[in-house]
């Protein structure tokens, strides 16, 4: 009987612990997505979503839309686009996000593509290798509002600053997807960190 009560006390506890740890993450990723900190930086780096046969989605599109308005402001001398071939062995999310960005007046000389990473973490760790080489420390990480929080403790742990700038709109409008997007990025960050002990 003893041992029942000890196993309920630490099961309560944990569930304590757990409730606890996604409510305070829950409330960082939310707040950090009201955050445009956006400044002068060392690059823009845009962080990618799909392509579909060489043109960005939608999605990318307006991520890569925004990361042009604050390059033509001046923020940053350099974009770097990320993502690997995903689907389409043909075409990565890095060059298709290069060409774009070209297509609409950003010369080949201030672009970057990491074209080899399949999720945010490699991302993460290629763009911070690329920016160390290229001596570039802080960044403007482009990406939809719920990603941003995520991003930025990646490239933190990789020794890189980062600002946050989400593509404008790029939160759900449905409460329930809110709620949906958030705990993905909860889940997400979550197996990062486990992946790190």
């Amino acid at each position: 009987m003893a041992t029942f009560r000890t196993w309920k006390k630490w099961l309560l506890l944990l569930l304590v612990i757990v409730v606890g740890y996604v409510g305070v993450v829950y409330r960082s990723i939310v707040r950090q997505s009201s955050r445009d900190e956006s400044r002068p930086a060392d690059a823009i780096v845009v962080f990618g979503a799909a392509e579909y046969v060489g043109r960005p989605s939608p999605v990318f599109r307006a991520r890569l839309d925004h990361a042009a308005a604050l390059y033509h402001l001046g923020l940053a001398p350099i974009v770097i686009t990320t993502g690997g071939a995903g689907a389409d062995p043909k075409f990565s999310e890095g060059e298709v996000g290069s060409e774009y960005l070209q297509s609409i007046s950003i010369p080949d000389d201030h672009l970057i593509a990491e074209t080899q990473s399949v999720d945010t973490a490699e991302s993460a760790r290629r763009v911070s290798t690329i920016m160390h080489a290229n001596r570039m420390n802080t960044c403007l990480a482009v990406s939809d509002a719920y990603h941003i929080f995520r991003i930025k403790h990646m490239l933190a742990r990789e020794g890189i600053t980062a600002y946050g700038s989400p593509r404008p709109n790029s939160k759900p409008q449905s409460f329930s997807k809110r709620n949906e997007a958030v705990f993905h990025e909860i889940a997400s960050y979550t197996l990062w960190l486990l992946r790190l002990s």
